[in-house]
């Protein structure tokens, strides 16, 4: 029989050191997050599903826990990804006219894991921008990305971009493609060429066109000059010209940074809309961070704005950093004397760490290195450095 101290699978507890690291990299995200002029707002970790997947693919359906509402007989869900809920916000309980910029850090649960190390319970932080569909809001999106890594202490990101656009252009040219949507952006994802060959074979065939340039994308990933290559490979579409146009303009501007192009790096179908990307960086088996445009999410909840942001999962980022530092702290004796007591207190309001220890007590603190302790000298507390 399994002990009840043993977890599901995939699910794990943060032990002191990382939950540290977790929080400290959770207040210093959001803190950054402000100084770009986003607001913070927390959605509830468990809303009804028509809600929760409003405007969303089938990808997150599958990701998504649902369970019955004992008070209305309802199916809710828990959340699985933030974003349609600060979506929903943006839409309904702001409602505002202009530009408004969100952020948000919560946990999210999937169903199952995303990968074969991957957990089922993330931290995730995120950021949007909703109201403006200029190439502006996707820069300011992902510069504050690359800013996030780096105050995390990630070095030497690699930035690759897509444009969804792209795919859904030379998918809608064609009757056939539309309706094996889903299985087109699985095998891209894949970059399973021989999988892209056999659609344009059986009686749901697409057409030769069609799987020519779907064939082509995964191979078009690399520098800058995956633009010229794409822009004489692939179907002079205006979806694909446009698409093509907004990542140039994007590489433009990004040249202080390691950044590529992956054609084939797509999402679910009919989420996002425009530019995505995804970060990596060495000690990290997969993307760390992730975002795009997703301007018709918002369609669901009756008011299609303008939409980009980004996200990724704290736990995931703090488990490739360097482990936390044990900090310097006090130690004190415990007791009864109020000259004792204000003496700890003054020096917590100052900011110091004071561990008052029991009488016999034996402690093992990994979080923390005595290099001082207080004492009682001349009937006086006073810190002594610890030799």
């Amino acid at each position: 029989m399994k002990g009840n101290w043993l977890l599901p699978e995939s699910l794990a507890d943060v032990l002191p050191a990382e939950a540290r690291r977790i929080e400290e990299l959770r207040r210093s995200l959001l803190d950054l997050f402000r100084t770009y002029g986003f607001e913070l707002v927390a959605p509830p970790l468990v809303e009804y599903i028509d809600s929760l997947l409003c405007g969303t693919g089938g990808d997150l359906s599958l990701r998504t826990s649902k369970l019955v509402d004992q008070l209305s007989g309802k199916t809710l869900g828990i959340r699985a990804d933030m974003t349609p809920q600060v979506t929903r916000i943006d839409a309904h309980l702001l409602n505002r006219a202009g530009v408004t910029r969100l952020c948000y850090c919560g946990p999210v649960l999937h169903a199952r894991p995303a990968g074969l190390l991957s957990s089922r319970e993330l931290l995730q932080i995120g950021a949007e921008i909703y109201g403006h569909a200029g190439v502006e809001a996707d820069l300011e999106i992902i510069r504050l990305a690359l800013e996030s890594t780096r105050l995390a202490g990630v070095r030497e990101v690699r930035l690759d971009l897509c444009h969804a656009g792209l795919v859904r252009s030379i998918i809608e040219s064609d009757p056939a493609a539309r309706l094996r949507a889903d299985e087109i952006m699985v095998l891209l994802r894949d970059k399973d060429r021989p999988g892209i060959a056999l659609l344009g074979a059986g009686p749901d065939a697409l057409m030769p066109i069609t799987v020519g340039a779907l064939a082509q994308l995964p191979l078009l990933y690399g520098s800058a000059s995956v633009i010229d290559r794409a822009r004489k490979q692939l179907p002079a579409l205006p979806g694909v010209a446009g698409a093509l146009d907004t990542l140039e303009s994007l590489l433009a501007d990004l040249d202080d940074v390691s950044v590529g192009v992956d054609l084939a790096d797509v999402g679910s179908y009919g989420y996002h809309s425009g530019v995505t990307f995804s970060m990596y960086a060495e000690g990290w088996h997969d993307a760390l961070v992730q975002g795009g445009r997703y301007d018709d999410v918002g369609r669901g909840f009756g008011r299609a704005r303008p939409a980009t942001g980004f996200s990724l999962d704290l736990r995931k980022l703090a488990g490739g950093l360097a482990p936390a530092a044990a900090v310097p702290a006090i130690r004190s004796p415990a007791g009864h004397d109020p000259a004792l007591r204000d003496a700890v207190q003054s020096l917590r309001r100052e900011g110091h760490i004071v561990v008052q220890v029991f009488p016999g007590e034996t402690a093992t603190h990994d979080e923390f290195v005595f290099d001082r302790e207080l004492v009682l000298e001349v009937g006086c507390w006073v810190v002594r450095t610890v030799a």
